[in-house]
């Protein structure tokens, strides 16, 4: 099918404005730090519906939004398991993890790792997330806002679009550091939940309901609970790769726990965890369904990456295009500013402080600002190399299925055993990093094997915790007090117990996070 990409002045204009107003709010953002904590972690300042509104704007990025709607086009809304699945796996933060790292004041996830174990995890996971965010991360949002640039603007090169998004995100956030990012977060979230609503409301409109929509897809495609052998989402797949996965994304992935160490207290940061949870339930209605409802509409797409842009120009009239284009923009800005801003943290706070220690925290905000820039030309420099990407929402989940369990293990296994060593750590690391360089050449390179990718993140974290465990118990060593802090602790719970005997229910985060289950199964319920 033809679609027209034009865009109407009127549109234009409302994408333009929105890229002057968020340059001009993260510029006036800029004059209210002066120190690392207030660069880096926004002051730890922060209250919990903009925690919450970041992370979420944080999270739908680009990639997401053309991915939920062109894998809901072609294989079905079993992609949605990963966004429901966040709300378990937030709850789960904040009961546990969450807490710790609050107390501590740590300004890095390596950060703890390096307090529980050593200096060597520390280097390892942040080297490894630095290179996530960068060439992932950011590469997977530039790719999938340069589809869409290129349909609107077909003379100019990709590699030129993209590139002035990225120096765009970049400005704000070298001025104003974590703060802007989140302010700048808070309102693209409520754009792009807006736009979201929108494209929804005219594709259900223009497909003639709801129950027409369920006479013409099939069963299969309306299900979120897959057999085992399914090529998408598989129910065993589901429970173990989807999330393990998802733990290393939103309890160590340093450009989502920055927004939660920057909490003004334990309450604040708990309630936002809860509150992105909560928001990512919404995205089944408003983004993954429009992409069903375009099985009906548009029946002859021949790619799935077009099913988000077509709804766009094909569905909205003038000056929603505009309104819902500049939300689609937002996301695309959103995960660039997040993942500029965390590198920038991770390089400053975890190399240059630990390699320059007399550096103050007015220098240290001054690195931070010259290593963002440096990290924006390098997304520029590497922005000409993204058309040669392949699978969007697939590409970045099978990186991570080979490279984090490693990690994830030392955070699992010696978050809640104090067995597990240092020695045994670096072991893990060796191996862990082998055993998934191995895997990966036989599983995608050679062809020896035929693994779905939701299966090798459980298979390779089952051995790096082995590894942990069996390398502990041969070189035990006595636990440091430091390293204590960072083992969570019956004790610590039962306190906390008596001291919300004492809250109302509606402050209370473990009534809370009940509700927020409960409101997460009776979605994937509805959709069994």
């Amino acid at each position: 099918m033809s679609v027209d990409f034009g865009l109407h002045p009127i549109d234009a204009i409302i994408v333009v404005v929105y890229f002057v107003f968020t340059i001009g709010l993260g510029l006036y953002l800029s004059r209210r730090h002066d120190t690392a904590e207030d660069y880096f972690l926004a002051g730890r300042k922060m209250v919990w519906p903009l925690i919450g509104l970041s992370l979420f704007a944080s999270n739908i990025s680009s990639t997401t939004l053309i991915g939920l709607a062109g894998d809901a086009y072609s294989t079905g809304i079993a992609v949605f398991n990963y966004e429901w699945m966040a709300a378990v796996i937030l709850v789960f933060f904040a009961i546990f993890y969450l807490p710790t790292i609050l107390r501590s004041r740590i300004y890095t996830m390596p950060e703890m790792l390096e307090r529980r174990f050593n200096r060597t995890a520390r280097t390892y996971f942040s080297g490894l997330t630095i290179f996530l965010n960068i060439v992932v991360d950011t590469a997977g949002s530039l790719y999938a806002g340069g589809l869409v640039m290129k349909l609107i603007f077909p003379e100019m090169p990709m590699s030129v679009t993209i590139s002035i998004l990225a120096v765009i995100a970049g400005i704000y956030t070298i001025a104003g550091g974590l703060a802007a990012v989140i302010y700048t977060d808070t309102i693209q979230a409520l754009l792009l939940i807006v736009g979201s609503i929108l494209i929804s409301i005219f594709a259900l409109d223009r497909a003639g309901g709801w129950e027409n929509v369920v006479s013409q897809v099939s069963a299969h495609q309306l299900s979120l609970i897959r057999p085992i052998g399914d090529a998408s989402v598989p129910w065993l797949g589901l429970v173990t790769g989807v999330a393990l996965l998802g733990f290393y994304f939103w309890c160590t992935n340093q450009f989502m726990v920055q927004r939660v160490l920057s909490a003004k207290d334990i309450n604040h940061g708990r309630w936002g965890a809860l509150f992105a949870g909560l928001l990512k339930l919404p995205v089944l209605f408003i983004m993954v369904l429009p992409g069903t409802m375009a099985i009906v509409l548009f029946p002859e797409l021949e790619r799935a990456d077009m099913v988000y842009p077509t709804l766009l120009f094909e569905l909205l009239p003038v000056g929603i295009l505009g309104l819902v284009l500049a939300g689609f923009v937002a996301a695309l800005m959103s995960q660039i500013d997040s993942t500029l801003n965390s590198a920038s943290t991770l390089v400053t706070m975890d190399f240059v402080r630990e390699r320059f220690p007399s550096l103050n925290q007015h220098q240290l905000m001054r690195v931070g600002q010259l290593v963002t820039f440096i990290f924006m030309v390098l997304a520029v420099l590497w922005a000409p190399q993204i058309e040669n990407f392949g699978s969007l929402f697939q590409y970045l989940q099978k990186v991570l299925s080979y490279a984090v369990p490693p990690v994830l293990a030392l955070f699992l296994i010696g978050f809640f055993w104090p067995g597990a060593t240092s020695k045994g750590a670096i072991t893990t690391l060796a191996l862990g990093t082998s055993g998934g360089a191995g895997l990966f050449l036989a599983n995608e390179v050679l062809d020896w094997t035929d693994l779905h990718f939701l299966y090798i993140a459980p298979i390779l974290f089952v051995f790096c915790a082995l590894v942990l465990v069996v390398s502990s118990l041969i070189s035990p060593e006595r636990i440091s007090e430091e390293a204590k802090e960072f083992v969570w602790s019956r004790k610590d719970f039962d306190a906390e117990t008596e001291t919300l005997r004492n809250e109302p229910l509606w402050r209370n985060y473990r009534v809370l996070s009940v509700l927020l289950l409960i409101a997460t199964a009776l979605v994937v319920g509805s959709f069994w």
